[in-house]
């Protein structure tokens, strides 16, 4: 007599959604969550990396951020997106690493060679160029305009879905971004008539969110 065919976890059933997955990995499914990480690493990667501005650290933020994932998961109540949740703690993970201790700095090529792997973009001299000067721009403003910034200008987030990561109305979310980018705009006057600044950051912008 042959045995009944075992049934697929949730991680290998197709067309799962992200909720579904969490809500598996709740019940006990140990493969649901090594899903969930496989999907939005990358993009938490990136959040973390814009943020910090230094690869050591947002990989122990990531790694923070999914940890806290895991354990926490049962709080999850579905009134957002898995994945807004998901920045939401990454990004919490990045604050608290910012508010606790100075973020060594890093060599421009370890940064950029960090958030550009795998991902080789055309004439990479002049986007290289570009992305150090707005990195180093970044690291000046304080921790809430720099997040805010990262979500709407750096990964496309609208100013509604960046509310909802961070917690705070959307008129906050804008304010913050305006406060941002006047501090920003002095530094990085001298790009301002050069296309590749718009090319980069439109080029990455679309390529994270599109995952």
């Amino acid at each position: 007599m042959n045995s009944p065919p075992e049934t697929p976890s949730a991680a290998e059933r197709p067309a799962v959604t992200d909720a579904e997955l969490l809500t598996a990995h709740i019940n006990g499914d140990p493969h649901a969550f090594s899903e969930i990480v496989k999907r939005h690493r990358d993009r938490m990667w990136a959040v973390a990396l814009r943020t910090l501005g230094d690869p050591d650290e947002a990989a122990d933020a990531v790694q923070d951020a999914f940890v806290s994932a895991y354990r926490k998961a049962a709080t999850f109540r579905g009134e957002a997106a898995v994945t807004t949740w998901l920045h939401r703690i990454v990004v919490n993970a990045c604050l608290d690493r910012m508010r606790r201790k100075s973020v060594r700095p890093v060599a421009d090529d370890e940064l950029i060679e960090a958030a550009e792997r795998d991902t080789p973009l055309p004439d990479q001299t002049v986007e290289r160029e570009v992305s150090m000067e707005v990195s180093a721009a970044l690291k000046l403003l304080p921790n809430d305009q720099r997040a805010a910034l990262v979500l709407v200008d750096m990964m496309g987030y609208s100013v509604e879905d960046a509310a909802q990561v961070l917690q705070v109305p959307s008129g906050t979310v804008k304010s913050r971004c305006a406060r941002g980018r006047a501090k920003l705009a002095p530094i990085l006057s001298h790009l301002r008539n050069r296309t590749d600044l718009n090319r980069v950051s439109s080029a990455k912008g679309a390529e994270l969110r599109d995952g």
